[in-house]
């Protein structure tokens, strides 16, 4: 039976991540991809160990090689995005400039009125200092170990508050009407 609570830990994932995400970030960069882009994927690949459902029991015991295969599968996706939505910089930025922008139309415009007051009203609802940590994560961009220092907490408590506020979101603000 699988439970819905997440991984009761016997590691440190403080010192988990001061130990493994510089060697992490700069492994990905060695192959190939841009620092921005390894650290993002350093990061996300901690906040999913962070926010790990039981189920395979033998991570527990190993959390480098769980978080290294995490890394790996992240840069493949990122790496496959990439392919398909190539970011435009430097001089290509010329072009997006001649494309035409289409207006949104009214009924599109009226949906994402309505998704962003539910956006809104969710986020009110979040207890604030869960609300601080998404906003910082979002909106300045900090690292959940950023987050932590500004908050006065644990990289993993910044991350699983991180994670609270997403799934209050996704609940609410992308729930069937």
């Amino acid at each position: 039976m699988r439970r819905c609570c997440t991984v009761t830990r016997r590691w440190n994932l403080d010192e988990l991540f001061r130990r493994r995400a510089k060697a992490l970030t700069l492994g990905l960069v060695r192959r190939g991809m841009s620092f921005d882009t390894a650290a993002d994927v350093t990061q996300d690949a901690f906040l999913r160990l962070a926010t790990a459902q039981r189920g395979d029991e033998d991570r527990e015991d190993r959390p480098d090689g769980y978080l290294s295969v995490v890394a790996r599968n992240l840069a493949i996706d990122a790496v496959r995005r990439e392919r398909v939505a190539p970011f435009i910089r430097g001089a290509d930025s010329d072009i997006v400039g001649d494309v035409a922008a289409d207006a949104p139309s009214p009924e599109r415009q009226v949906s994402d009125r309505q998704m962003l007051a539910r956006t809104l009203a969710a986020l009110d609802e979040l207890p604030p200092r869960t609300r601080r940590a998404f906003e910082l994560n979002r909106l300045n961009g900090m690292t959940l170990a950023e987050i932590g220092r500004e908050l006065g907490l644990s990289t993993s408590r910044a991350g699983a508050l991180v994670k609270d506020a997403y799934d209050h979101l996704r609940t609410r603000v992308f729930r069937e009407d």
